[in-house]
């Protein structure tokens, strides 16, 4: 079966892709801004209450949360069982993906912008108008 998720306000809504039919719809805390992200049958998404959400495509259940210390605006990048967000803290975050656990940190820039992977490296950019470039484990591309 095929999903479109989608997020409005306070809640991202996954909606049959034949029929236009809501199948599920999870309410954060507070707005959504960022896009969702799908990968291996999850959706993570940020928000304004400062939380990652990793949420079952199939039904719309919860399977963890992070607090990120500042609201989301940015998107997650997911990469061989990692994902990473930037938040309004100033910190870009390399999480878990089955379970939450935060692996790594880095803190003291104004990340609104959605961190990108490519060549065994996540780019992010900062309110200072520069791109940071952060090399990633050699399992992780």
């Amino acid at each position: 079966m095929t999903h479109n998720v989608s997020s409005t306000n306070h809640s991202l809504s996954a909606l049959d892709a034949q029929s236009g039919k809501l199948r599920w719809s999870y309410s954060t805390g507070d707005y959504i801004s960022s896009s969702p992200t799908v990968a291996n049958g999850v959706v993570y998404v940020g928000s304004y209450d400062d939380y990652l959400y990793a949420i079952d495509i199939q039904s719309g259940n919860l399977f963890w949360r992070y607090h990120t210390g500042g609201r989301i605006f940015s998107s997650p990048a997911v990469t061989n069982g990692v994902v990473y967000i930037g938040s309004d803290d100033g910190t870009l975050s390399a999480l878990d993906a089955q379970s939450g656990k935060l692996l790594w940190h880095y803190s003291g820039l104004s990340m609104r912008s959605s961190p990108v992977i490519a060549n065994g490296m996540v780019y992010i950019g900062s309110a200072d108008n520069k791109i940071y470039a952060f090399h990633l484990p050699s399992s992780a591309e």
